[in-house]
């Protein structure tokens, strides 16, 4: 296997670790489809993949790094992990500040009338036992989901707040559930840290800090006095703008100080005098921080990444430092101030608690309320770079109470996957993900009680002698499950989502709970909840409950609903599958598990579905994928094909690889991976075989958009799709196969110029399939310090993509995401802060009504052409009505 396939295939199980859910074989597996009724979200398959994947990257971060023809590898496992991030990052770094100035260029701009309304407030049960086929992760166990919780903070008079990824902090005055979004005047609705000071303020940290595929950047601190009545809002930030365009993984306090653990170092501010400068504690590499002299290198992200800070609560001038990238770096390790008041590394005296910067990657602390025990998890670079199973170094006990030690290791991978865990495959075992999933919590009323999550929920009752898995990741392989459409998950009880952020324990008419946030929401059970014989908790709730919405979209689907009349909505999700909304639900369902990418939904029949899983893996249902389960011993009952294009199998595609059918022809379909795919069958398609590539865009690069109308393709492309050397262009041809070239694509000079960024989407003129518009991803060169970024966001092309023309104008400069041309030639275009319309005779932009600042990844129309889609990353789906956009 060359370098390049081997940093390929790593790619693609760091960013799957980010944020897929997938599926254990269970008996009676229907034959002649695979090892699993699961296809792609076979948990075997990931786990072989990603041994196969071992020692593809070194665990140190340093510039001299050369990962051959794709540049830099040690950039390339930050890029591919974000791919996401890629679109709005390459071809340089954007500076602190970009979202912020949009978002106040947003704001100015004129709004339309109407109002947008959400369709997906309500609940959405991953297990809805109507669909139950191959490909569905229905009967898990994990009941209702949204999106995914980053943090969570509760008190003792049954307040509940859960901050998400993408779409605000929530408020619950019931101890979970019937919950109120309190953030959306902020600029930033990505949440890293959530915390209760001792005055009962909420402490707001905005900028999700989980390195994955889709976090956002934040706008700093905030804190909320009356966090029970009040809501967030601009007045209410804490310092300057020091923190802006910063994650923060942590916020903890003591000595009169609170301190942030961010990407840009650890930095402090009085919380008594709210207003002045924040402080920079210590940066372990500041000339790579804004401003420095080595800002504008392209490793400068990961250079002064830190993770948490443990406050010793007998001595609050004693402070210990956790510091470092989670794929390694020669500065990762933890750090003490010294008597002359500098920061030093701690090499030596942490007992079992390693202090090598191999070892000592993204860490977690938690102590103990009457301060005799300070707890960790430690995330090893080493761990994750050779070893198959898992990436955790361990969880470990401060007996003394102190952060200093003498620590001891009370788990491992190994122990944790031995005390009833879902997780016991070799190449896929606790702490895979612990890079991404960590989180820990002491309860206060017992200094040995602590729960502790990974991909799982972990309890221990003496202190980490014993675990138990009391979440397990789902109940697919236990004796107790079944797919009986009778029952939630056979025999077993409701477990929570994988892969868990967030943690608080807080009390609710006086009995007190555990309350987790995870790629699912939130869930909830007593603090000394019931355990079956297994260990697993008999006792989970779901929290979402429909009233929180924060469901991450990357597409969306309508078509008829030839059942119940109207139409039926369905989705693509981060680690949420795919979501079905039919005209006459109550509850949304989920026909598809895993990840939902890109979708394709027959504007005629809305139960012809395709869905993308990630990398071009793409399912087909001709039946809304209702099913029974009776396929698991009657195969033909099976109603869900796989018919993934070859680049699925080559890993030549993006994560969210693009597809789109023809806008003359639904049963032409385009998909876009190394190779711009045809295939004319229709949602009657049964096999990847029926795929023709139709272009080959060369080695090194994949499609990022296709569109298709009335036989003539556009197919925009990246490579390399990182900063090293980013390339991006358009080829143009017809789905039969002939005329195909690429257009010339100036970055630069007078008239015509594209900026040399990431392509995102096309949209068609229904009228002229000649005339179309090209979105353009990323942040104008005032913002990104790279070759070519140039300016503008929208072009128009009126002969073909020949030549193109910049109508931008009073665009704000934001990543563009997907536009579509409306029936009266209006141009409705979506941005990483909301949607924006030019009506058809006009050059300026106006602000479709009103959403918080959440991403836009994709607008479709109705079938009557009536009725605009918007699918947020993070705020669920919204409509509004054509006519009141312009």
């Amino acid at each position: 296997m060359s370098a390049t396939t081997r940093k390929r295939r790593w790619l693609t199980i760091c960013a799957i670790t980010a944020s897929a859910a997938l599926v254990a074989i269970p008996a009676g597996a229907a034959p002649g489809r695979g090892s699993s009724p699961f296809g792609a979200r076979a948990l075997q398959q990931l786990a072989a993949e990603r041994a196969q994947s071992v020692g593809a990257v070194t665990p140190k971060v340093t510039a001299e790094d050369d990962g051959g023809d794709d540049g830099n590898e040690a950039d390339e496992i930050a890029e591919g992990a974000d791919q996401y991030a890629e679109a709005r990052t390459s071809p340089g770094v954007v500076a602190p500040g970009a979202y912020g100035a949009a978002w106040n260029s947003l704001a100015n701009l004129p709004s339309t009338g109407g109002s947008w309304r959400n369709i997906t407030d309500l609940p959405y049960n991953s297990d809805d036992a109507r669909y139950r086929d191959y490909d569905s992760n229905s009967s898990g166990g994990s009941g209702n989901v949204t999106g995914r919780l980053a943090a969570m903070a509760a008190d003792s008079g049954g307040y509940v707040y859960a901050g998400s990824a993408g779409g605000g902090v929530w408020r619950s005055r019931s101890g979970g559930g019937h919950w109120q979004p309190i953030s959306d005047k902020l600029s930033s609705q990505s949440t890293g840290a959530l915390a209760l000071d001792g005055s009962g303020r909420l402490w707001l940290g905005t900028g999700e800090a989980n390195t994955n595929a889709d976090a956002y950047l934040g706008s700093g601190v905030y804190v909320l006095s009356d966090p029970r009545h009040g809501t967030f809002s601009s007045r209410s930030r804490v310092g300057g703008d020091e923190l802006e365009s910063t994650t923060i993984h942590q916020l903890r306090f003591g000595g009169g100080k609170v301190w942030a653990a961010t990407s840009e170092g650890v930095w402090s501010h009085s919380t008594k005098t709210l207003g002045g400068a924040w402080k920079l504690e210590f940066a372990p590499n500041p000339d790579y921080l804004p401003g420095g002299s080595l800002a504008g290198d392209a490793s400068a992200p990961y250079k002064n990444i830190t993770n948490d800070i443990a406050i010793d609560p007998k001595n609050p001038a004693k402070v210990v430092l956790a510091v470092g990238w989670r794929s390694g770096d020669d500065y990762n390790g933890f750090y003490a101030r010294a008597s002359h008041g500098t920061w030093t590394r701690i090499t030596s005296g942490l007992g079992d608690l390693p202090s090598d910067p191999d070892n000592v990657g993204d860490v977690t602390f938690a102590r103990s309320a009457d301060g005799s025990r300070y707890y960790a998890i430690d995330q090893s670079p080493e761990q994750l770079n050779t070893n198959p199973d898992s990436g955790l170094e361990g969880i470990y006990v401060s007996k003394s109470g102190s952060p200093t030690g003498p620590w001891t290791k009370v788990a491992d991978y190994q122990q944790l996957a031995a005390d009833g865990s879902a997780l016991t495959s070799s190449g896929y075992m606790p702490g895979v993900q612990a890079w991404y999933n960590q989180f820990l919590t002491v309860d206060p009323a017992n200094a040995e009680h602590v729960y502790a999550g990974l991909e799982e929920v972990y309890e221990t009752k003496d202190g980490g002698s014993t675990w138990s898995t009391v979440g397990p990741y789902w109940n697919f392989g236990f004796s107790c499950w079944s797919i009986d459409p009778a029952k939630q998950t056979g025999d077993c009880n409701q477990t929570t989502h994988s892969d868990q952020h967030g943690v608080a324990i807080g009390s609710y008419h006086g009995k007190s709970y555990v309350y987790v946030g995870n790629d699912g929401g939130a869930y909830k059970r007593p603090v000394s909840g019931a355990q079956d014989s297994s260990g697993h908790a008999t006792d989970w709730t779901s929290l979402n409950d429909g009233t929180i919405d924060t469901l991450q979209y990357y597409s969306v689907g309508i078509g008829k609903d030839r059942t119940y009349g109207g139409v039926s909505v369905t989705g693509g999700l981060q680690d949420n599958g795919q979501s079905i909304l039919r005209s006459n639900d109550k509850v949304m369902g989920s026909n598809f598990g895993g990840d939902g990418g890109d979708t394709l939904t027959d504007p005629a029949n809305g139960c012809n579905i395709a869905e993308e899983y990630v990398y071009l893996s793409v399912q087909v249902t001709q039946n809304c994928a209702v099913n029974d389960g009776s396929w698991v011993t009657d195969p033909s009952k099976v109603t869900s094909y796989n018919v993934a294009p070859a680049d699925n199998a080559t890993s030549e595609a993006r994560f969210i690889a693009p597809l789109a059918t023809d806008m003359k022809n639904s049963s032409t379909w385009i998909a876009g991976g190394r190779h711009v795919w045809v295939q004319t069958h229709g949602y009657a398609i049964r096999s990847g075989d029926e795929w023709t590539s139709v272009r080959d865009l060369g080695a090194g690069r994949t499609a990022t958009a296709v569109a298709a109308s009335g036989g003539k393709v556009y197919a925009a492309w990246c490579g390399p799709c990182n900063n090293q050397g980013f390339a991006r262009g358009i080829s143009v041809g017809n789905a039969d196969g002939t005329g195909w070239h690429d257009i010339n694509l100036p970055a630069t000079g007078t008239g015509g110029a594209v900026p040399n960024r990431y392509l995102s989407g096309f949209a068609i003129d229904p009228k002229n399939a000649s005339h179309v518009f090209l979105e353009v991803n990323g942040f104008s060169r005032h913002w990104t310090e790279g070759p070519g970024a140039g300016v503008g966001h929208v072009f128009e092309s009126i002969d073909g993509g020949t030549t193109w023309k910049d109508i931008s104008a009073n665009l704000p400069d934001v990543p563009t995401n997907s536009a579509v041309v409306t029936a009266n030639g209006g141009l409705a275009v979506a941005t990483d802060l909301g949607v924006v319309y030019r009506a058809p005779g006009r050059v300026t932009w106006q602000r479709v009504a009103q959403l918080p600042a959440v991403a836009v990844l994709q607008l479709k129309l109705s079938p009557d052409g009536a009725t605009l889609y918007a699918a947020t990353h993070g705020r669920g789906i919204y409509t509004i009505k054509v006519r009141d956009c312009g």
